[in-house]
This record gives C-alpha cells, sequence and structure tokens, in this order.
C-alpha cells in the first residue's frame, strides 16, 4: 500500500505561485497513475490534475488548465504540482493520491490512502 507525505502548501498574493510534492512510499507507486484533489470544507473532493504512471500523458480539470503542471519523478517516488498564476478560488487543501479514469469518463478518480494533504491560501 502506498503512503502519501504532501507539503509545499503556503500562503501566496494572487498571481503567485506554488509548488506541491507528494512523496510516496512503497514500491508500486510507478504503477499507478497518480493524481491531486482539493478539497474545502463543506464541499465535495476535486479532481485538479493526473499524470499517467511514465509521466507521459497529463491531465487537467479546466479551471487549472493552462496554469498548473503535474509531473513526477519515479526514480524519487514523488508527484509534483506546479501552481502558476493563482486565484483566491484555488484556495483550499490539497491531496495527491493513486488514481483511475473510469470507461467513457472524463474526470480521474483517487483510491487508496490518502495523505494529510497542504493547505494552499491564495490573498486577493
Amino acid at each position: 500500500q502506498v503512503q502519501l507525505v504532501e507539503s509545499g502548501g503556503g500562503l501566496v498574493q494572487t498571481g503567485g505561485s506554488l509548488r506541491l510534492s507528494c512523496a510516496a512510499s512503497g514500491r508500486t507507486f510507478s504503477s499507478h497513475a497518480m493524481g491531486w484533489f482539493r478539497q474545502a470544507p463543506g464541499k465535495e473532493r476535486e479532481f485538479v490534475a493526473a499524470i499517467n504512471y511514465s509521466g507521459g500523458s497529463t491531465y487537467y480539470a479546466d479551471s487549472v488548465k493552462g496554469r498548473f503542471t503535474i509531473s513526477r519523478d519515479n526514480a524519487k517516488n514523488t508527484v509534483y504540482l506546479q501552481m502558476n498564476s493563482l486565484k483566491p478560488e484555488d484556495t483550499t487543501v490539497y491531496y495527491c493520491a493513486p488514481c483511475w479514469l473510469p470507461s467513457g469518463g472524463s474526470s480521474w478518480l483517487p483510491f487508496g490512502s490518502w495523505g494529510q494533504g497542504t493547505q494552499v491560501t491564495v490573498s486577493s
């Protein structure tokens, strides 16, 4: 089972940047697509970005396309989320997780365990 530790969150002004990291333990990290998700209090979990097992394909929610970039380093068992041009509506807790894309679906779904998340706050 993969264990996950997210880091890199913080407080930035509108238009600023942050780079989130997700360090995974376990030998199966490179076998799974990985995704970033976010969830605000009282709201449903939202897909942000996903990357396939090799890093050759990436997928984004429309709300972050062109601003966020997901990447991975399988040698380091780490997945990253570079967030540029941040907006106040990006404020929430971000989580990474292994994920999969249902047949015919457009939004990736997480599975397995979650980390503690990392808080991102964008001030206006």
